[in-house]
Parts: C-alpha cells; sequence; structure tokens
C-alpha cells in the first residue's frame, strides 16, 4: 500500500516544531545558541506547528480507505505535535494579548530616566537609548497604573536600600552615582536570556524621596509586560 507523502511531511514537520519549541530554549540555557537565534527558532516553532496541522488535516483526508493509501497514524501524529505546539505558545502569549507592543517603559513620562553609563556599553552603542515619545500614549493607556514611587527615606538613604533590592532581585548593577541619585543595571531573562536595561532615579521630596524607574529592552519591539513587571517588583520591594 502506498505511503501518503503529505502524512509523512506532517509527521516530520509537527517533531521539528516541537524540537525548536523545546530545544531552542534549552540550547539558550546552554550557551548553544545566543538568544536573537535561539528566539527565532522558538518563534518559528509556530509557524511550523500551523504547519503541521494542515499538512496533517490534508493527510487525513488522503488516506481515507477510499483512497487505498497508508499513513493516516502518522498524519494525526503530526496535526497533533503541530497543534500542541500552537496551543502552548498561544497559553504563553495569552495573558499580555491586551497589552501595548513597546519594549520601554518608565514611571515618569513627561521627564524618563537617562542611561548613561548603559549607553556606553559596547551592545547599546549603535542604539538610541533614549524614551521614544510615540510611547507615552501607549504606555498611558497600556500601564495606567504606573507611576513615581514615593518613599519616606531621605535620597541618600533610598538609593542605598535600592542597590541592596537591586541585587536581591537578580539585578547587575554596572554604576552608581550618589551625587546624582541614580542607580544603573541590567538583567537577564530567565529563559531566552535577554539582557534588559534599567535606571533607577532618586531625588528630594519633602522629607522623604521619589524614586523613578525605566526599564528598557535590548531586544523586540514589544516585551509581554517585561519591563513593567520589573518595575513593578521594584516598587514592591521599596514598600514599607
Amino acid at each position: 500500500m502506498e505511503t501518503s507523502r503529505v502524512a509523512t511531511a506532517a509527521r516530520a514537520t509537527g517533531i521539528l516544531a516541537v524540537v525548536l519549541f523545546a530545544g531552542a530554549p534549552a540550547a539558550i540555557q546552554l550557551g548553544l545558541l545566543p538568544p536573537g537565534l535561539g528566539f527565532r527558532l522558538f518563534s518559528a516553532s509556530l509557524l511550523l506547528g500551523l504547519l503541521a496541522v494542515i499538512l496533517g488535516l490534508i493527510g487525513l483526508a488522503r488516506t481515507r480507505v477510499a483512497t487505498g493509501r497508508d499513513g493516516r497514524g502518522r498524519a494525526v501524529l503530526g496535526a497533533a505535535l503541530g497543534g500542541a505546539v500552537v496551543l502552548a505558545i498561544f497559553a504563553l502569549a495569552l495573558p499580555s494579548g491586551d497589552l501595548p507592543v513597546i519594549n520601554d517603559i518608565t514611571t515618569d513620562l513627561e521627564d524618563p530616566p537617562a542611561f548613561v553609563a548603559a549607553a556606553e556599553l559596547p551592545e547599546n552603542r549603535d542604539r538610541d537609548m533614549t524614551y521614544p515619545a510615540e510611547f507615552r500614549e501607549q504606555q498611558r493607556r497600556g500601564y495606567p497604573g504606573l507611576t513615581s514611587i514615593q518613599v519616606s527615606s531621605a535620597p541618600a538613604a533610598t538609593l542605598e536600600r535600592i542597590a541592596r533590592i537591586a541585587t536581591d532581585l537578580g539585578w547587575t548593577v554596572i554604576a552608581r552615582d550618589d551625587a546624582a541619585g541614580t542607580l544603573e543595571a541590567t538583567e537577564t531573562s530567565r529563559t531566552f536570556r535577554f539582557v534588559d536595561d534599567v535606571v533607577v532615579r532618586v531625588r528630594p521630596a519633602g522629607d522623604g524621596s521619589v524614586v523613578d524607574v525605566r526599564s528598557k529592552s535590548r531586544v523586540g519591539r514589544g516585551d509581554l509586560g517585561a519591563n513593567a513587571a520589573r518595575i513593578q517588583r521594584l516598587a514592591d520591594a521599596l514598600e514599607p
């Protein structure tokens, strides 16, 4: 009995989609792939998953009893594997579906903290580190509750506390300017090892301080809410 080539292709495509979905992040963690390439391969698993589903459905049609072709199990396996990858990726992306597609977030939209030390890093020298004006309205709509952080302690004590919190949060502090009341750091994401830049600015406010934070991704247009979540973690840690 002739085996359907479409069914065979569906199985192969579904297996490849699973390999990229699980293997690309693992290869990044092991240092076998750079984050950018690894993420592109991971993203390709979505397209391969969709293709596997389509090929699987075609394969099922071509392996009906009346056609006399073998390979129905291959078609089912390909469609199932492809569908599992597609559903998994959509489940991961679903919580951020309503968030704006921006990758630079700040608590002060009128006067965002500026990157100084981070702008001098080799990875950032060819990048525009200013806050994009076109992001302002999108951030207002997407993160209406993200505002400056009011702290009761004096600026010097607040900055010292922020330095300790940054370490606890897993940030890598790259610069601290006590005179300017600023601290700059980076944080590396767990899964894809993307490096994001963070700057914290502390200013006097009455008997206490006002803290403003800016978090910026180096890769991609959108951040799936990662930068706002990072700022919120710092804000939560600063609460009395």
